[in-house]
């Protein structure tokens, strides 16, 4: 079993920065993938982008490029999301999930994180 917890959401003004954490514990040798999402009210949830240990990689959906970066503290198990130049309609529950190794789909997921950027 995985457990996901994330970290570091709050309350900022427009043009802010902040970093999100998601640490990681349990089995983690057998994920292999860890997505960033989020959910605004009365929104369908939508990916942010993932980062990958083999190959080690980081992807991300096409309009979450530029503001957006993935990396990890390998050390620590944890994955971060910096988002820079935040937006009012960056306003979200951020979560992060794991996948497992050779499955399709996100098996684990965070409680969520409540980001709020004022105008």
């Amino acid at each position: 079993h995985v457990q996901l917890v994330e970290s570091g959401g709050g309350l900022v003004q427009a043009g802010d920065s902040l970093r999100l954490s998601c640490a990681i514990f349990g089995r983690i040798f057998s994920i292999n993938t860890v997505g960033w999402f989020r959910q605004a009210p009365g929104k369908a949830r939508e990916s942010i982008g993932n980062f990958s240990w083999v190959p080690e990689v980081a992807n991300y959906t096409e309009s979450k490029k530029g503001r957006f970066t993935i990396s990890t503290n390998n050390a620590q198990n944890t994955v971060y999301l910096q988002m820079d130049s935040l937006e009012p309609e960056d306003t979200a529950v951020y979560y992060c999930a794991a996948q497992r190794v050779r499955r399709v789909g996100f098996d684990y997921w965070g409680q969520g994180t409540q980001v709020t950027v004022s105008s």
